[in-house]
């Protein structure tokens, strides 16, 4: 008896090391690792290929570093949360999500639109009670100086041109949606710094709201009435910035949601990032959106008259910034005449007034 238990021992080690080994290599093939606990990642900015789907950001150490994927990039949050980032650009979309479930496992949308169509849900507060100012928070911008001039003459606004091209707004049946939704209250904050357009603080308020305005009560000339749910609230002004650094990626958040306008990545009108909390088998819960205006680049103006030259019309920028903020997605060629087509046009403020599909969109969320 004494003489064999030995070889019993030796082959339970056996086993138990067997075992442990393959969880090791079990363990590697789920997170992406080199080893059970441990994950390295090269310094510098990351692509989705560096972070997988399926590879675990706690096991990388990956919260706060910068993953990139088509011309954008997010900074990885904490687990359970996802960011999103889409770009206005002068003419092709860019745009990603990334999600990071409660375990840290990433996941990602490289689509701009998410076949998840439910709308059910509850809004829930938002806990982050003592955001973290990051460099960006703290710096300071002047303001710009290409005042908008033309909006104090005495010359007219140019007509809507929505009126001339309402037909086919008015027809066009393309929409997509991301996976987000505003559960309860928008409560937004004017950032720190200039504005586009050259305008005070106080105006720039009233351009957003007036923008934000446009999603929320569904402005359109469809004869579509207002049945979407979505509210919004301005709160205040702050020292805080929009969460958004100049290569158009989405910093860390701070927990206000802010616009304002500064530098971004050349060819970018305008970005703007969002933050949802994971909502399974429903839209994403929003906890925060920024949005930036490139006044580095491009001119606004708020009020296009028949003498603009070269000036994106800030409430048509604004109207289309705010419908990401409620989660609608872009529509590229050939929908040139909805809110939500990917290019701005200068000059023109037919962005303001939503078409068939930007409405119907919206009433799929809400």
């Amino acid at each position: 008896m004494t003489g064999r238990t030995p070889g019993l021992i030796g082959r339970t080690i056996i086993a138990l090391a067997l075992a442990a080994s393959l969880s090791v290599v079990a363990e590697s093939a789920h997170a992406g690792t080199t080893g059970a606990d441990v994950c390295e990642l090269d310094e510098g900015e990351l692509t989705i290929s560096d972070l997988p789907a399926g590879s675990s950001v706690i096991k990388c150490d990956a919260v706060g570093r910068v993953v990139t994927y088509d011309e954008t990039g997010v900074t990885v949050p904490e687990p359970g949360t996802a960011v999103s980032v889409d770009t206005l650009s002068d003419g092709s979309t860019h745009g990603f999500t990334m999600e990071v479930a409660a375990d840290g496992i990433v996941s990602y949308d490289l689509s701009e639109s998410s076949a998840d169509s439910s709308t059910a849900g509850a809004d829930a507060t938002d806990v982050l009670s003592n955001p973290a100012r990051t460099a960006g928070d703290l710096s300071q911008e002047a303001d710009g100086a290409d005042a908008d001039a033309s909006d104090d003459s005495a010359e007219a606004e140019v007509a809507d041109v929505d009126a001339a091209s309402s037909a086919g707004a008015c027809s066009d049946g393309a929409y997509t949606t991301a996976d987000r939704k505003e559960y309860g209250t928008y409560n937004w904050y004017i950032g720190d710094g200039g504005m586009p357009g050259g305008l005070s603080r106080t105006d720039a308020k009233w351009a957003f709201y007036d923008a934000i305005d446009n999603i929320t009560d569904s402005y359109n000339n469809c004869g579509y009435s207002d049945s979407v749910g979505a509210k919004a609230n301005f709160l205040s002004e702050t020292s805080y910035e929009a969460d958004i650094n100049t290569s158009s990626q989405c910093t860390d958040r701070d927990g206000l949601s802010t616009w304002d306008a500064g530098d971004l990545k050349s060819g970018v009108v305008a970005t703007t990032c969002s933050w949802t909390w994971p909502m399974p088998g429903v839209k994403n819960d929003l906890r925060e959106a920024d949005v930036r205006f490139n006044t580095h680049d491009y001119d606004f103006t708020n009020k296009p008259t028949s003498s603009c030259s070269n000036k994106y019309d800030i409430r048509s920028v604004g109207t289309h910034e705010a419908g990401h903020v409620f989660g609608l997605g872009h529509v590229g060629s050939g929908h040139e005449n909805l809110t939500m087509y990917t290019n701005s046009f200068v000059c023109s403020t037919k962005a303001r007034t939503l078409g068939k599909r930007d409405v119907l969109g919206l009433r799929s969320i809400y």
